[in-house]
């Protein structure tokens, strides 16, 4: 930082401590080191000012300060993302939310929690059920992302079967604009039709159209029944065809149907230190679980009907339907900690890609062949919500390969699993969102049309671009 920059610098956040008190302002490299951290360690984060406010009111003063002085913000929650979206680049400030982290209210006869954006998932999903309800939104970070994150990048995790994404868990928001001022659509409505859905702006958008501080969350009622099976296949169309099977017998009730590759799932236990159910190796597992509120043991027998005639059609293997909760935890377990065990396997290369649910098989076919042709001795590591499409495509590298020269293959790989995925009508991005990481493949995939009218909300909403500058479609 030259001296000029570093004056301009002492100067802002000279303002911002006038402006909200000292203890909302970092500067310092030590108080400002977790707001550097990126999830994946592909990006560091070069901001020298954090900013931590308590309420919308000071969000909103720290916008409006660092708009009049032409300086680029980037909201930031519980930083967990995938895809470099809360990275800053020299110059920009931090506002985190994590001291904006209220449990409004719950109101389960409407079935709603007004929240703040810092608070943390699992605490909200506690939350509810204190009130004998549940807030559906499940993934890996549970314990430490942030709602506002969930929200800003459309979460997904392992109940979207039957719930929805993140998009469809929000009733209502309040966001902070580019230029400072608040909008409140904290309503609580199912139904509102006045005109555009303007919160749909918002969620997704990464933060660069402005930062969520509030929201009304939609609620259910909390299952009394919940059965979980962990299933081995032959191959991917038998997990099709037993989805199918599923979904005629008990549509409403598949809460979640997760794919897991044999090597996936060997990693997994190594890692984890948790058995494998079934101990035998095979291609390919299927882990299920219905549930529903009626209480009883419906569920369970509807299980135990369709897995004997999957395994009498030789649809499936083998399965294991969990006995108690315990159990139950630990298929969980080991499928939560995949991404995790990748890591001592060595250099891995990852993708997040969806494409229509009968398209898989084919997906993973095509895709098989083409890495393998590219990189002999990959390994291929493919987990995840096989019942809404999206899968986690991993690629760990061969064994006895030096981790860089997998990584330099990066590009080389997207290009192929990516390809795949779109020319099978398909997403290169099903849940982890765009941010730095991913803004070249959306201008490279994306319809021209598509860019445009994005580009024309980011330039309409943010004109200075100010907002999370080079997220997403880049500054307007």
């Amino acid at each position: 930082m030259d001296a000029t920059t570093a004056i301009a610098s002492d100067d802002l956040a000279a303002r911002l401590r006038q402006a909200l008190g000292d203890d909302r302002v970092i500067t310092d490299s030590d108080g400002l080191e977790p707001f550097l951290h990126e999830e994946r360690g592909l990006y560091r984060g070069a901001a020298k000012i954090a900013v931590l406010p308590r309420s919308t009111e000071e969000v909103a003063t720290a916008v409006r300060i660092c708009a009049e002085a032409g300086v680029p913000v980037v909201p930031q929650g519980g930083n967990t993302g995938l895809v470099g979206g809360a990275v800053t680049g020299a110059g920009e400030v931090v506002i985190s939310l994590k001291r904006m982290n209220r449990i409004l209210g719950v109101d389960a006869i409407d079935y709603t929690m007004t929240v703040e954006a810092g608070a943390i998932l699992e605490t909200i999903q506690n939350a509810a059920e204190e009130k004998d309800c549940l807030f559906p939104l499940s993934l890996g970070a549970e314990g430490s992302c942030q709602i506002g994150g969930n929200i800003a990048s459309n979460a997904g995790g392992i109940n979207v079967l039957r719930y929805g994404n993140t998009r469809d868990l929000v009733l209502g928001l309040e966001v902070v604009l580019p230029d400072g001022r608040i909008w409140n659509g904290l309503r609580a409505l199912h139904k509102d039709n006045t005109g555009y859905a303007l919160k749909h702006l918002f969620i997704g958008s990464e933060g660069t159209l402005g930062i969520i501080t509030k929201a009304v969350l939609k609620l259910f009622a909390l299952p009394r029944e919940r059965h979980t099976a962990l299933c081995v296949l032959a191959d991917v169309d038998h997990a099709l065809a037993l989805l199918a099977r599923l979904k005629a017998r008990a549509s409403e009730a598949i809460t979640a149907f997760e794919l897991m590759s044999g090597f996936a799932l060997d990693l997994a236990s190594a890692h984890s230190g948790d058995a494998k159910p079934i101990a035998d190796a095979y291609p390919w597992f299927v882990l299920l679980e219905l549930s529903g509120s009626q209480g009883g043991n419906a569920l369970r027998e509807t299980m135990e009907e369709v897995l004997g005639e999957a395994l009498e059609q030789e649809l499936i293997q083998d399965a294991v339907i969990a006995e108690s909760l315990d159990q139950a935890a630990v298929f969980w377990r080991l499928r939560e900690r995949i991404p995790e065990a990748q890591k001592p396997a060595g250099a891995s290369i990852k993708h997040d890609v969806a494409v229509p649910v009968s398209r898989i098989p084919e997906f993973l076919r095509a895709a098989d062949a083409a890495v393998i042709a590219a990189r002999p001795g990959t390994r291929l590591c493919a987990f995840g919500h096989l019942g809404d499409g999206n899968l986690h495509y991993n690629l760990t590298q061969p064994e006895g390969m030096d981790p860089q020269a997998f990584l330099d293959c990066w590009r080389e790989m997207n290009d192929i699993v990516h390809g795949i995925a779109v020319r099978l009508g398909g997403s290169f991005s099903a849940e982890h969102g765009i941010g730095l990481l991913k803004a070249g493949e959306l201008s490279h995939y994306k319809e021209p049309i598509e860019l445009e009218l994005m580009q024309r909300v980011k330039a309409a909403l943010d004109p200075s671009g100010t907002m999370n500058p080079g997220k997403v479609i880049g500054t307007a």
